[in-house]
């Protein structure tokens, strides 16, 4: 008996021990999210599927509404990673920041927001848009610089268009609903969300009328990745893995897998998102991001009159 109760002894302990060493050796690390949204479904399988923790990470996602906000927060030191368009990254180098922010890790390769309007449009096309008004996002933001783009190049005299870049980000919708504006663009669910209501309708996805380009990638501090090379390594490698899922698994397993993190859409919703994410090729199928498409979302920012000189794509990517 006393062998018996001797063993029981020994095998909580060792469980205790193990379980005290794996949270000695689990990384806890913080991430600022420029948004909350499908559009990062990747992101939240690899969140929800334990794919951080198979590589050692604690992560906490924290909503830093802005990409302005969330270099802001990765410079300070509030968080170690930040999540948002790579366009922010290049701002922060040409303002001369000595430890200034690296891409490493991509995750979506075209605009996430849909062109919404107050009236239903049939046969719609982007020359609707002059003499229109419409909330755009902030100026120097990828969504209204995107915008600006598609309709350059569909020919739509953008002199004839009234874009609001006044409008937060997080009250576009709210703006919308309230009575601001003949057109909109919003991200998922909030698209669908404004559809469902009767209050709007999609009428076209301006990421299929931008192009490939980092759209939301992972940043971190020049510093931070010299000194953590395996906290990058291991987060680049739980990022892939939910890329891996998202295009190896149906839209309603995707959905399954993400539920929880949007308790206010129903499943049928969510699954038909992510239907309307996976019919633009929102995702990228690694993270690695090309000297090409990191050029065009330079050419994308020059046409908006936002960038004077390109950054150097060898230093704000990190080289793998």
């Amino acid at each position: 008996m006393k062998k018996i109760i001797f063993s029981l002894i020994l095998i909580i302990l060792f469980v205790i021990g193990g379980f005290l060493l794996s949270r000695k050796n689990t990384n806890k690390i913080k991430v600022a999210e420029v948004a909350h949204s499908i559009f990062y479904a990747p992101q939240y399988v690899a969140h929800s599927l334990g794919y951080f923790e198979e590589e050692g990470l604690d992560v906490e996602l924290i909503l830093t509404s802005g990409a302005d906000k969330v270099t802001a927060a990765v410079l300070s030191g509030d968080v170690e990673i930040g999540f948002c368009g790579s366009e922010a990254t290049i701002y922060v180098y040409n303002q001369g920041e000595e430890d200034y922010l690296v891409n490493f890790s991509a995750l979506t390769k075209k605009d996430g927001s849909f062109l919404v309007s107050r009236k239903k449009i049939g046969n719609f096309n982007l020359k609707m848009l002059e003499g229109s008004y419409v909330i755009g996002g902030r100026k120097g933001g990828m969504p209204e610089m995107t915008l600006e783009w598609a309709l350059k190049q569909n020919g739509v005299d953008i002199k004839k268009v009234n874009i609001n870049t006044s409008i937060a980000f997080a009250s576009m919708q709210g703006a919308f609903i309230g009575g601001t504006g003949d057109f909109v663009s919003l991200f998922e669910p909030n698209a669908s969300q404004v559809e469902k209501e009767g209050l709007g309708y999609i009428v076209a996805s301006i990421g299929e009328l931008g192009g490939i380009v980092p759209y939301t990638s992972y940043n971190a501090k020049k510093s931070y990745i010299e000194a953590n090379p395996k906290v990058i390594e291991g987060f680049t490698k739980a990022i892939q893995k939910g890329l891996d899922y998202v295009h190896s698994h149906s839209d309603e397993e995707v959905a399954k897998a993400i539920l929880d993190y949007f308790p206010d859409t129903s499943l049928s919703d969510l699954t038909n998102i992510i239907k309307n994410y996976r019919n633009i090729d929102a995702w990228f199928d690694t993270t690695d991001i090309s000297e090409e498409h990191f050029d065009h979302i330079q050419d994308i920012m020059k046409a908006a009159g936002e960038l004077d000189k390109k950054a150097p794509y060898d230093k704000l990517v990190l080289q793998k």
